[in-house]
């Protein structure tokens, strides 16, 4: 795919360069993390080359709109993604591709295709991961220095709520990571339970 490589690496220099320091979750080592998530369903769904750039591309770009702000950073992120892929020559149909990858992250999340629900899981993979907690850590980090001043018991309740509403969409992600995520639910309201009791 013409013009791939160099998309890549002016998108990750954008990222490097012109992301807010406060952004501690949104932030380069979240999109390389999404990225390092879309190679392995990449090569576990055999998804073919053409569309596993589109699908690469989509992850380095999700949270691009961040350079520019948190409000409605995916349709900012689009506006991005199409004068960059038009920079480097990419068709209206791939073009198009990314903007529903982009759209999809979302949240509510509502994928339509295959490619979407792949890069909606892989945005949120680390909710039935191990490394949540360090996470979800850093989210709550990033919150605060944007002014939402919320403390541990506030953060807990909001993580509940959002870990209750939200579904993977791959057989992957709902195999492997629902359970743990579901784990990650009963762990939190014993810590409020217990909060409660002291």
């Amino acid at each position: 795919m013409k013009g791939y490589l160099k998309l890549r690496k002016h998108a990750l220099h954008i990222l490097n360069t012109e992301l807010p320091e406060e952004l501690c979750y949104h932030n380069i080592i979240h999109t390389l993390d999404v990225l390092n998530v879309v190679n392995k369903y990449i090569r576990r769904q055999k998804i073919d080359n053409h569309h596993a750039k589109l699908l690469r591309i989509g992850a380095i770009l999700h949270d691009i709109g961040f350079t520019v702000g948190r409000e409605n950073h995916e349709e900012k992120g689009v506006v991005i993604a199409k004068r960059l892929m038009h920079q480097y020559n990419f068709s209206e149909k791939d073009i198009k591709i990314v903007k529903g990858l982009i759209l999809a992250t979302k949240v509510p999340q509502s994928p339509k295709t295959n490619l979407e629900k792949v890069i909606c899981d892989s945005d949120l993979d680390y909710l039935g991961r191990r490394d949540f907690y360090v996470t979800g850590d850093q989210l709550l980090k990033e919150l605060n220095n944007q002014g939402f001043n919320l403390d541990v018991e506030e953060w807990n309740k909001m993580q509940i709520t959002f870990l209750k509403d939200h579904k993977y969409h791959t057989e992957f992600a709902k195999k492997y990571r629902k359970p743990n995520k579901v784990k990650r639910i009963k762990e939190l309201e014993k810590l409020i339970e217990n909060e409660i009791a002291k």
